[in-house]
């Protein structure tokens, strides 16, 4: 062989990949690689592993259907040497290329191993950029840098005046630049959000299942019911359904929850995307069409274009800007190993129960389930970031540790120490039962604070805030709280701590 080996890795499952611009399918070799050591780091859901797996098969057969050629290095493969440096070394001495050419990964660990691999195989190795973001790396860095605060908003701003999405000329659509005010209300009754599309596992998905049940069977979570799209043409059919069908709505209801209610009217999309099914300009293009077009009203395009444009590229953005030291920040010092009702151990408290039960059922729960029941409840319990971090990582569809890591350490327990988020999402029962039903049926009381039946929210609220008063202090969102905390009786402080170190000590 005197072509190049073209790497392709499980999250760039993009035909436009820039690894494979400049493809040359009579001398060059795609190499895909299913191993061990990207399905073990942490011990992912098994409908994750069977949803990366199932599309890589399907993509390197559609490289082959147009007469690439390709080596797809199976799980199974007796040969298999379980890395993903291991497989490109064997490919290497396989094929005698001329090169490698590959795309920069998502996350850290991997580029780690990627830098080593020109010094280990003796060739050139060309790694490029990933284009398939909005926003580059580069970029990013250009823009972060002399800001004392990087905050999301302003980078969206820019980002929509660098895209012209939902641009009228110079100006923002509809005057003004975010609808979140909007976009805060409960699932009245009665109202029944429409079902998802079904993807019926074929052939390649249902070996994959197999496999999958056979080697992580005992990881937490079910693989029945797995219903992903694995190929570009099934995450379009989803994106139309979602554009069609749930869109409308979706800004209304995007931070509501509901007992019964997995998916409302939330796209699903984000596995597409971060496997590159999907591409963000794609996804954003057509949420923007169907408002021009007058088929979704402005509030639901804009708060979901913002959730790719600007939230999506931002935490990207973040990560690589402050990477490896990012991932051991502590800012509040939390220990706390995580709790057992975090894999599945009976829990009292329903919000806490639907959330973990669905992401068990599901690999999946929205954002508002993510940031405001585990990652609230983290928070407050004091859980180490390392823990929570990993679990996040392990049990959703859509976890790559890129996306991951800002949005934990960022917003869900504040361990950045304020890098993303200008305060704690921290937050009692009473948000809870603001935004969602589930405090109807829980045997706990959400006004109550102290005694057998009280809300763990809310006396774990108060204590965090005693923990962490003098550290909050010199913040001026946090001076209402703060100011309540002072003027509460010392009884009734003493009370809720004592619930609170009680509970804490019944969890562990």
């Amino acid at each position: 062989m005197s072509g190049m080996l073209r790497v392709v890795l499980g999250d760039q499952l993009s035909r436009s990949l820039s690894a494979l611009d400049g493809l040359d399918a009579a001398q060059d070799t795609v190499l895909l690689m299913e191993v061990m050591g990207e399905c073990e780091y942490v011990p992912h859901h098994p409908q994750k592993i069977a949803l990366v797996l199932s599309a890589m098969r399907h993509f390197s057969a559609a490289l082959a259907a147009r007469g690439v050629a390709v080596r797809h290095i199976r799980l199974d493969d007796p040969d298999n040497t379980g890395t993903l440096t291991g497989e490109v070394l064997r490919a290497v001495a396989a094929l005698r290329p001329s090169g490698v050419v590959a795309t920069e990964p998502g996350e850290y660990r991997v580029a780690q191993a990627m830098a080593g691999w020109e010094a280990a195989l003796g060739l050139p190795v060309e790694i490029r950029a990933d284009d398939r973001f909005f926003c580059s790396l580069p970029w990013f860095r250009q823009w972060a840098g002399g800001r004392k605060q990087l905050r999301m908003e302003f980078f969206y701003r820019e980002m929509r005046r660098a895209t012209s999405l939902l641009m009228e000329a110079d100006q923002p659509a509809g005057g003004q630049w975010n609808f979140d005010a909007e976009n805060r209300q409960r699932l009245p009754k009665g109202l029944n959000p429409p079902k998802p599309l079904q993807f019926t596992p074929d052939a390649i998905t249902t070996e994959v299942m197999a496999l999958v049940a056979e080697r992580f069977g005992g990881n937490f979570g079910r693989l029945e019911g797995f219903n992903w799209p694995v190929t570009a043409a099934e995450a379009a059919f989803a994106l139309a359904d979602f554009i069609t069908h749930r869109l409308p709505l979706f800004g209304d209801y995007q931070d509501a929850m509901a007992e019964g209610q997995d998916t409302l009217f939330h796209a699903l999309l984000s596995t597409s995307l971060n496997l590159g099914l999907l591409l963000p300009a794609q996804v954003c293009e057509a949420a923007e069409a169907a408002w021009r077009e007058g088929r979704a009203p402005l509030n639901a395009v804009e708060g979901f274009i913002r959730q790719i444009l600007g939230w999506r590229e931002y935490v990207r953005g973040l990560y690589w800007l402050n990477m490896p030291g990012y991932a051991g920040l502590n800012a509040l010092g939390a220990a706390r190993p995580l709790p057992a009702i975090y894999w599945g151990a009976p829990t009292s408290m329903a919000c806490m129960r639907a959330a973990i039960g669905q992401t068990e059922r599901l690999a999946y729960a929205h954002h508002i389930q993510r940031l405001m029941v585990t990652g609230n409840f983290a928070l407050l319990a004091g859980v180490a970031p390392e823990a929570i971090n990993r679990w996040y990582l392990a049990v959703y569809a859509d976890a790559f540790e890129w996306v991951e890591l800002p949005n934990t350490h960022g917003m869900a327990i504040w361990a950045d120490g304020g890098i993303m988020a200008s305060k704690p999402y921290a937050a009692s029962g009473a948000y809870i039962n603001r935004m969602g039903d589930h405090c109807r049926g829980c045997e706990h009381d959400v006004k109550a604070a102290t005694g057998p039946k009280a809300c763990p929210f809310n006396f774990l609220y108060w204590d965090f805030m005693a923990r962490h008063a003098e550290s909050f202090a010199s913040n001026p969102r946090m001076a209402m709280p703060l100011n309540t905390l002072r003027k509460m009786e010392p009884a009734r402080m003493a009370a809720m701590r004592a619930e609170a170190a009680g509970f804490l000590a019944r969890l562990a």
